[in-house]
């Protein structure tokens, strides 16, 4: 076990952002590492701990989708609901701006993110866009995307489309009255994956900012993927029991939207979608590819 210290990461927009970092504090590069849906700054960490050197830090933090139902604060104490049932995804544009200005306060010049489930979007969307007043993604290098399944073909995959659809109607009839932070009821959407109005439509309806791994549909254009000019490495589990479709397939997509130089597309075998047993590989595959840049 590593030792880390807690730290404290304040956005753009003044939400406060706990966090942990691991590592030299002057390293020469960092990797921020972006948790899933309802996960913590606690994802993952026999991963991150294996990246971690004499020149190499790890920041890992609760953006504001952590866990299933949480509060976040701002400087001013003002708070808004978030975790992973009330969460507004382009929010994560923000909290990894956060991330990543604390990052370049260390005086590192190299930055790359790593994204893991949920967090894969999270990591992708923020690639694609130029944050305000400074330059294109302000120092990052580069993107990990490990384990980016579409949350839409999951759920169909899982819950049929029916459901999905009996549930879309409730949730847009919530957002047409204004109640879009209003629970769906359980009778309609369930635990675990309980969410609102609003985060049901982004998740679980294929149409939205956060649908971006669209290879369930081949027509789709991926805008937002395509929109990323830096070098992207994607992990993909063999076994992930969240794909609808083989492993090679999804590859064969990403390897046909993911344009920047130095990308990669890779399969962990016989990895399932946490990557519980294959930490050591993901962790030197992520090291090598880094370094090659």
């Amino acid at each position: 076990m590593k030792a880390c210290n807690v730290i404290e990461i304040v956005t753009p927009k003044k939400f406060i952002l706990n966090g942990l970092w691991f590592g030299p504090r002057r390293p020469k590069q960092v990797v921020i590492w972006v948790h899933g849906l309802g996960s913590s700054a606690f994802s993952k960490l026999d991963i991150v701990e294996r990246l971690v050197d004499k020149h190499t830090a790890v920041i890992t933090f609760n953006n504001r989708g952590h866990d299933k139902v949480a509060s976040v604060v701002k400087t001013t104490g003002a708070r808004i609901r978030g975790g992973s049932a009330h969460e507004v995804f382009t929010d994560c544009v923000d909290d990894i701006q956060g991330a990543v200005n604390f990052a370049r306060g260390t005086g590192t010049q190299a930055v790359y993110l790593a994204g893991h489930s949920t967090g894969c979007q999270k990591s992708i969307y923020y690639a694609s866009k130029k944050p305000r007043g400074l330059p294109a993604q302000a120092g990052v290098r580069g993107v990990i995307i490990l384990a980016p399944i579409s949350d839409y073909s999951a759920e169909v995959k899982a819950q049929g489309r029916a459901a999905l659809m009996r549930a879309e109607k409730l949730a847009r009839e919530y957002v047409r009255k204004g109640k879009k932070h209003v629970m769906l009821p359980e009778d309609v959407w369930s635990w675990p994956w309980i969410t609102d109005a609003q985060r049901f439509i982004s998740l679980y309806t294929g149409d939205s900012a956060e649908e971006i791994f669209t290879y369930w549909d081949a027509k789709r254009t991926p805008r937002a993927l395509h929109a990323v000019k830096l070098p992207v490495l994607v992990l993909l589990a063999e076994k992930d029991e969240f794909a609808d479709r083989p492993a090679k397939k999804i590859a064969g997509w990403f390897k046909a939207h993911v344009r920047a130089g130095k990308s990669d597309v890779r399969i962990m075998s016989g990895a399932p979608h946490s990557f519980a047993g294959s930490e050591r590989r993901v962790a030197t595959t992520m090291r090598r590819w880094i370094a090659s840049l």
